[in-house]
């Protein structure tokens, strides 16, 4: 059992919607659903949670009766079930991932529902039994969501959907944790229009987090203002278009000061912890110096875990980046030359590989070696996520005998759960400042 409820505010264009409008929805939601039943609820008290979703997929789907759930920009196991039902209701296969033909079709269908006065579905009604992060947050932390949905077309000013979720209490307890979701929609111009009442909507004094679900656009007005107020910015670099732009981006804001959290740099942790165990060792702790090829094979389409790893390792290893060149050609690859504090030469090589069955994560890494010219030095270390990643490295040929370790799939790896991970930690990681940094070092080589 649970309580919800999503009254709409409705304005006419150009008007767009004020705080005072939100506030006293938002009053009138809770006086109205809680007060009545002798119940009291707790609001906002942890953090407020703000979500920049460019992708207007789930809003279309509520709005066209196949999702029931808040637009948060989460592809929880709702939303992966609303787009199947919609892939099968409009004759694509049911993927649940969405295309850029999908998305196109939830358009033309939504534009024909508003030309016949059709307005849509309205509500959240969340499904405990398929609930994402954002309802198991809302279920533990009181907080605020506010979730900006840019549109296309005229300018026809901002609106407003307000709601609420409170799971009841199993204890029978009379107090309610409740988790408060705005939702403004409106052009990219007409959201930083209102920008002061975007920020007057985080609550102050809490931690503020901002999910950017997009390279950030540091020349955007709204942008800029979010972050002279954000605790923490949260992006997902698995979904950059171009890696070396995209995360200079990103190590431009940690130079400025920011504090960066990107969901696809803690993907990589099982892959620098099996790195580091390789080398631990005693008898192999010295051999980490001999260190001077690296080979990375990854998924063609996103390079930044690929070299995220490398610059973790330069970083680690204390490399200097010498030079950096780029063939966009069949394989992605990038050839990487480094000098260590002796001036010896390292050169790292990294594939993108065409994959007949790619994953959820765009990019995801197959495959690492680390080897060396010197054949006498017991260095060679071989990571892989599959055997055929193993083997292939293995048939790469040298002397050399390879200690060989797979990396186990990690369930906790989808954006779901690093992103509730995410919002449990406030503090900066200082090893991806590092490894930004040094990123920024090798592609200015």
């Amino acid at each position: 059992m649970m309580m919800t409820s999503a009254p709409l505010v409705s304005l006419q264009a150009p008007k767009d919607v004020s705080l005072e409008e939100i506030e006293a929805e938002l009053s009138q939601l809770w006086q109205n659903n809680y007060s009545d039943e002798g119940l009291s609820a707790t609001r906002a008290t942890t953090f407020s949670f703000l979500v920049y979703e460019p992708d207007e997929t789930q809003a279309l789907l509520g709005k066209l009766g196949f999702y029931s759930g808040p637009v948060d920009g989460i592809a929880s196991v709702r939303t992966v079930v609303a787009i199947q039902a919609a892939q099968k209701a409009y004759g694509f296969k049911e993927t649940g991932k969405v295309t850029p033909e999908f998305l196109a079709r939830l358009q033309q269908v939504w534009q024909e529902k508003r030309d016949q006065g059709d307005e849509g579905s309205k509500g959240y009604s969340a499904d405990l039994n398929s609930s994402g992060v954002a309802d198991a947050i809302a279920a533990s932390n009181p907080c605020r969501i506010i979730t900006l949905s840019p549109t296309v077309g005229e300018d026809e000013g901002v609106s407003a959907q307000v709601s609420a979720y409170c799971p009841v209490n199993k204890r029978g307890s009379s107090s309610l944790v409740c988790c408060e979701y705005i939702t403004l929609r409106g052009t990219a111009a007409a959201l930083d229009r209102i920008h002061g009442l975007i920020t007057e909507l985080l609550v102050g004094d809490l931690p503020k987090f901002v999910w950017w679900k997009a390279v950030p656009d540091t020349n955007y007005g709204l942008f800029q203002r979010l972050m002279s107020e954000a605790d923490t910015l949260i992006v997902d670099s698995s979904g950059f278009h171009e890696a070396e732009p995209d995360l200079q981006v990103l190590g431009q804001l940690l130079q400025q000061g920011h504090n960066v959290a990107d969901l696809n740099w803690n993907r990589l942790a099982a892959w620098q912890e099996l790195t580091a165990a390789a080398f631990d060792p005693p008898e192999r702790r010295a051999a980490i110096a001999e260190v001077d090829q690296v080979t990375i094979n990854f998924e063609k389409g996103n390079a930044t875990q690929a070299l995220m790893y490398l610059s973790w390792l330069a970083s680690r290893l204390q490399w200097n980046p010498v030079s950096i060149e780029h063939d966009l050609g069949d394989y992605d690859i990038y050839k990487v030359q480094f000098n260590d504090s002796q001036q010896k030469t390292i050169k790292a090589e990294l594939a993108g590989l065409p994959m007949a069955d790619v994953g959820e994560v765009v990019g995801d890494l197959v495959s690492i070696k680390l080897t060396s010219t010197n054949l006498n030095a017991d260095c060679c270390t071989v990571l892989c996520s599959e055997t055929s990643g193993c083997m292939r490295m293995e048939s790469g040929g040298g002397a050399q005998e390879c200690r060989i370790q797979q990396v186990t799939p990690l369930d906790d790896q989808n954006t779901e759960q690093l992103l509730g991970q995410q919002l449990q930690r406030w503090g900066q990681d200082m090893l991806y400042k590092e490894s930004m940094t040094k990123m920024g070092e090798i592609f200015a080589g």
